[in-house]
């Protein structure tokens, strides 16, 4: 870490950058000029917003704040004598990499929201941090408030972890219990959340599952060492729920949640991370998170189940996390002496074939004799135990509903793959992983 000046006191005020002035990073803008004597008094470290580096100049910017302060040398910035902490919001992966590397090497302690980084780059961004004493927080990266990066990192530090398994994307959260509550189906749920501001006009990163793999490589990182970026995390996004899965899985006493898992598997030694749908028992914690809120479920060989919920998106609850690591990096720099940095460890992945789990499936068959039997047969030939079954009739048609035990990933794959030959079936539509007491 940069020494600290010989006539610097620890109660001189700890000069900010900040890169990004969006929606969190211009309320955390607002936070550090509107409740600085606040935050003295409360944390006895006086923060002072010294830059703030902007894309454009023209936009309307949080009131309080004197226009000299705005500058769109990002660059320049993250590497000025003054600045003592560098707090990047800008978000993606470009220039954002190139700012935070910079930054730690010009000897500032760095924190940031943003996981696309982190996911593609934090382990060489964490060594760089090391090797130059200083430190690189981000709570703000996985679940807005919720406080799951620093229970991680800190008060389960000693904790053998065996499951991290969360609901970390407010938006599908939010469109999912739509389909739920008012029975309507994908499309209708998301024009609802993109009218209120929970989903942006293209909502790939979230529907499709990007957000949650991002953030699941991160609390991988954190909860088992492991250096897992996210193009190695198993994604399924949510376009292809329907409604009428959504209320069958309802009648069963389940709902359907996307989850973001990493866990070990059987127990260890090797890893597991993944994101896709699951049907969530409605007496698991993890099934009462409704609408835009998130939650994490973290399971430890000695702490048990610990669940950490609260709202993980938008710009005051975001700029809490990012201020209390704020705080935390402030602290550490008038204390010499970075946070611990997390221990990194290599460990193998668990190739998702070989994944067990059970599984609900629906298919549209012909309502004729003997189409049970055959599909039933193609069931047992890959191994593929049925725990219930359920027939519904469509006219000509009937839909048939099945409930598995665990199973392989692979076997149930190659089990829809053979269902989808036979003449009889129409569609194989629905295919839900089952989170219950059989794991």
């Amino acid at each position: 870490m940069t020494p600290k000046p010989a006539d610097q006191d620890a109660t001189d005020p700890v000069r900010v950058a900040l890169l990004g002035c969006g929606n969190v990073g211009g309320a955390l803008a607002e936070l550090l000029t509107a409740r600085q004597d606040d935050i003295a008094a409360r944390t006895g470290i006086r923060l002072d917003l010294v830059g703030i580096a902007v894309a454009n100049m023209d936009r309307p910017r949080p009131s309080g704040i004197a226009p000299e302060q705005f500058t769109t040398d990002s660059a320049a910035l993250a590497v000025r004598d003054d600045v003592e902490v560098v707090v990047e919001l800008i978000g993606g992966l470009h220039p954002a990499q190139e700012l935070i590397s910079a930054a730690l090497r010009a000897g500032k302690s760095v924190v940031t929201g943003n996981k696309t980084v982190l996911a593609v780059a934090g382990a060489e961004l964490a060594e760089l941090a090391a090797a130059h004493g200083v430190d690189l927080l981000y709570e703000a990266a996985v679940a807005g408030a919720i406080p799951v990066v620093r229970a991680l990192r800190e008060s389960l530090a000693g904790e053998q972890i065996v499951r991290v398994m969360g609901i970390v994307n407010g938006t599908t959260n939010f469109i999912l219990t739509r389909m739920e509550e008012d029975g309507v189906d994908f499309d209708a749920a998301l024009a609802d959340a993109q009218r209120l501001g929970l989903a942006e006009r293209d909502p790939t990163a979230d529907v499709d599952g990007h957000d949650a793999a991002a953030k699941a490589a991160i609390l991988a990182a954190l909860a088992f060492g492991s250096d897992v970026v996210d193009a190695e995390v198993h994604r399924e996004g949510i376009r292809g729920i329907r409604a009428v899965d959504v209320a069958y899985a309802n009648r069963l006493g389940y709902t359907v949640k996307l989850l973001a898992v990493a866990e070990l598997v059987d127990g260890g030694p090797e890893l597991s991370v993944r994101v896709h749908p699951a049907m969530v028992p409605k007496s698991h914690p993890l099934a009462s998170v409704r609408g835009a809120f998130n939650a994490v479920f973290v399971e430890g060989a000695g702490s048990g189940e610990i669940m950490l919920y609260g709202r993980g998106a938008g710009g005051p609850p975001s700029a809490s996390a990012v201020l209390g690591d704020l705080v935390d990096a402030s602290r550490n720099r008038r204390a010499g002496a970075p946070a611990p940095a997390p221990k990194r460890t290599s460990i193998s992945m668990r190739p998702q074939l070989d994944l067990r789990s059970a599984f609900y499936l629906s298919m549209d068959v012909a309502d004729r004799p003997g189409v049970l039997a055959a599909v039933a047969k193609v069931f047992g030939d890959h191994q593929v135990s049925i725990r219930a079954m359920e027939q519904v009739g469509l006219a000509d048609e009937a839909r048939l509903i099945f409930l598995t035990h665990l199973a392989r990933e692979g076997d149930l794959l190659a089990t829809i793959d053979e269902l989808r030959l036979l003449q009889a079936v129409d569609r194989v539509s629905g295919v839900l992983r089952v989170i219950g007491e059989e794991e």
